[in-house]
């Protein structure tokens, strides 16, 4: 990573804008070398500033956050943050803008107890996402490296009851390419664990219903894991999944406080692991941090398979890599391959 992280901060409120340079100025590896009022200005600035990242509002006079995120995508792709209000128009937005190119996205927080952690996890977002993009990962809609070939440690035909898909940042387009190359007729329930705030996991499901041939919903307690349908966990909640006779269930509980990730994708692997064992598969995606790698490994213990997303088309290579790194990964695909090797090998 640089020695500083040049940031453009984009808002129609200068109140919030003074806030976020305030938040960034606390860390000395960051650097906010402008601020725009509205989408129209941003797009100049992107041009004549050169900033590594954006932070991007989306409601703003003269153009929105999502036009001006498609604008920059085709002028000078930069990595984008998004701030979005924590509701449902709030969430239809946001994952317009992450359509559109953006890699991240933030609520936008005005109680003032939250306004500490609120700063100290944009300045992690903004620090994470420029190191990742010194490490090669895709930045928007920038040229992508060649993918890595897929590597296997087998591939011999499975019996596979179930499907979970872990992801954090970049995790809604990931998923969301995966899932729309999935055929109606996949053989094979799916569990979506992403880290999403609670207000956004319906919308997000919601959406992905409307473009994939699966039926995706929202996962409530008790509901099914059924061949040909999608089940996304709730934001803010652990969902599970138990073994009832035949049928495989989740089941949501609220966690405890000092759990980092609400939904984890470890805690739900390590569920599969003991619910469907061997025939179980959990694919890793792109995301900050590590949460999945602990589950993936009792996942492998109890017989079932691993894949990982590869570095080359990773937003952040930091959950797929720590699966790889491991060792106990039977695939690294680049994002394109994972929908169609699905097809081939369930």
């Amino acid at each position: 990573m640089a020695k500083h992280v040049r940031v453009l901060v984009v808002d129609d409120s200068s109140f919030y804008r003074k806030r976020i340079r305030s938040s960034l100025n606390e860390s000395p590896q960051i650097e906010v070398v402008g601020e725009a009022e509205n989408g129209e200005e941003a797009l100049r600035l992107n041009r004549t500033l050169a900033p590594d990242l954006i932070t991007m509002d989306v409601a703003m006079p003269v153009m929105d956050g999502i036009e001006a995120v498609r604008r920059i995508m085709a002028d000078r792709p930069t990595r984008i943050i998004m701030f979005s209000a924590l509701t449902q128009d709030g969430a239809k937005s946001t994952l317009e803008a992450l359509d559109a190119g953006a890699v991240d996205f933030l609520p936008k927080i005005s109680r003032a107890e939250h306004m500490g952690s609120s700063a100290a996890l944009l300045r992690e977002r903004v620090l994470g996402l420029a190191t990742s993009a010194s490490a090669g990962g895709p930045a928007g809609q920038q040229p992508k490296a060649p993918p890595a070939p897929a590597r296997g440690l087998s591939k011999r035909p499975r019996s596979t009851r179930l499907l979970v898909i872990g992801a954090s940042t970049g995790g809604p387009v990931a998923v969301q390419q995966v899932l729309t190359g999935l055929p109606a007729g996949f053989p094979v329930p799916v569990l979506v664990v992403i880290h999403m705030p609670a207000a956004f996991t319906a919308t997000y499901a919601e959406r992905l219903n409307s473009l994939s041939a699966l039926q995706v919903s929202e996962a409530c307690d008790g509901a099914v894991l059924r061949q040909g349908s999608v089940l996304v966990a709730p934001g803010g909640l652990q969902t599970r999944v138990v073994a009832q006779g035949e049928l495989l269930k989740v089941k949501i509980t609220p966690g405890n406080p000092d759990e980092l990730y609400h939904p984890s994708v470890d805690h739900a692997l390590e569920s599969a692991a003991h619910a469907a064992g061997a025939d179980a598969l959990g694919v890793v995606l792109t995301g900050m941090g590590s949460d999945g790698a602990i589950g993936a490994q009792a996942l492998r213990r109890a017989g079932g398979r691993v894949w990982a997303q590869d570095r080359a088309t990773s937003v952040v290579y930091g959950m797929p890599r720590a699966v790889a790194e491991a060792g106990i990964a039977e695939h690294i695909l680049p994002i394109d391959k994972v929908a169609p090797t699905l097809v081939e090998e369930v």
